[in-house]
């Protein structure tokens, strides 16, 4: 796949619920674009190809070229509304950009070393993602199609938060300017081996409560 990704677009007066259905029935998608300075503005994409490029986790992360009638307009995708039951995209909405502002966009996270990491190949443990992906605020030239995470040396019950998190130059996570420290992945035991191991400790506890009390007996 290419690295830029180019949405064709046009213009769109007629506005209204029986109006957006006409247009997804013909195959076209209601989008908005705003932001970058200019008014909001009403259009159409074509469902098909806006479909297949959503099919890319990276076009979730690139600076996307749309071009409204012919118009080029640097943007980023802010939000999707998708169809609860049906493969078919709803709504979009775009944020213009501009070289000297930051955006603020989620981009994906990739594990690496999950298979080498000491918790999982020695331990035994099952790796746990409390995250996929994290909100970076950043201009956008700087702006990372995905953020690597290295757990390679992660041990058991160890834990790699977002501050343990190298990032690229220019790139800042929203969730620690506001001081969250969240947990990003972690090595745990296996649920069954936890619950074998509590049921063992309860089996234990019964045993010598039924000793004990047969020596009071006594």
């Amino acid at each position: 796949m290419s690295d830029e990704f180019v949405v064709e677009a046009k213009s769109r007066e007629a506005q209204g619920t029986g109006a957006s259905r006409r247009l997804r029935r013909d195959g076209w998608t209601p989008a908005i674009v705003y932001g970058g300075g200019k008014p909001p503005q009403s259009i159409v994409v074509s469902h098909r190809q806006l479909y297949r490029q959503m099919g890319y986790e990276a076009f979730f992360s690139h600076i996307l070229k749309l071009e409204i009638d012919g118009q080029p307009e640097s943007v980023v995708i802010k939000a999707v509304q998708r169809h609860p039951a049906r493969k078919q995209v709803l709504h979009a909405d775009f944020l213009r950009v501009r070289a000297d502002h930051a955006i603020r966009v989620r981009v994906p996270l990739h594990f690496e070393g999950e298979a080498v990491a000491p918790g999982v190949k020695t331990g035994g443990g099952v790796v746990e993602h409390m995250m996929n992906d994290v909100e970076v605020e950043c201009l956008p030239k700087y702006l990372p199609e995905y953020i690597a995470v290295d757990i390679s040396k992660l041990e058991l019950d160890q834990t790699v938060h977002l501050s343990e998190i190298p990032l690229p130059e220019g790139v800042e996570l929203v969730e620690l300017k506001h001081e969250n420290d969240a947990g990003v992945v972690a090595i745990h035991q296996p649920r069954k081996v936890e619950e074998d191991e509590e049921d063992e400790a309860d089996s234990g506890d019964e045993e010598q409560a039924s000793d004990d009390e047969e020596a009071s007996e006594d």
